[in-house]
């Protein structure tokens, strides 16, 4: 498989993780800051939460890496959490935000 085929399958992946108390998924939500893959197929997911003090800070990323290390082709996963940009709507799909009337 190429990266650009792994990519696709990692962004497939990640629509389907969601917050439990917002019906969009993380890919959308705008949460995923960079997806890149390695040459030796490790996938590197640079990802945010909406606040830093979210409930589910300890739990989403394991469902990331989890989700993502399923996807065929992938190596390895990793996974890191910043703050920095701080998140807000704009980085939403406009998908996401029709789906929660921001727009």
């Amino acid at each position: 498989m190429d990266k650009n085929e792994i990519k696709n399958g990692v962004i497939n992946a990640l629509k389907t993780i969601f917050d439990p108390e917002i019906p969009v998924n993380v890919y959308d939500m705008g949460l995923i800051y960079e997806i890149r893959v390695e040459d030796d197929a490790t996938v590197y997911i640079k990802m945010t939460l909406t606040a830093p003090n979210c409930p589910i800070a300890e739990s989403l990323p394991v469902d990331i890496h989890d989700s993502v290390k399923l996807v065929e082709g992938v190596k390895d996963v990793v996974v890191d959490l910043v703050f920095d940009p701080p998140w807000d709507t704009d980085m939403m799909s406009e998908a996401a935000q029709l789906e929660l009337g921001i727009l």
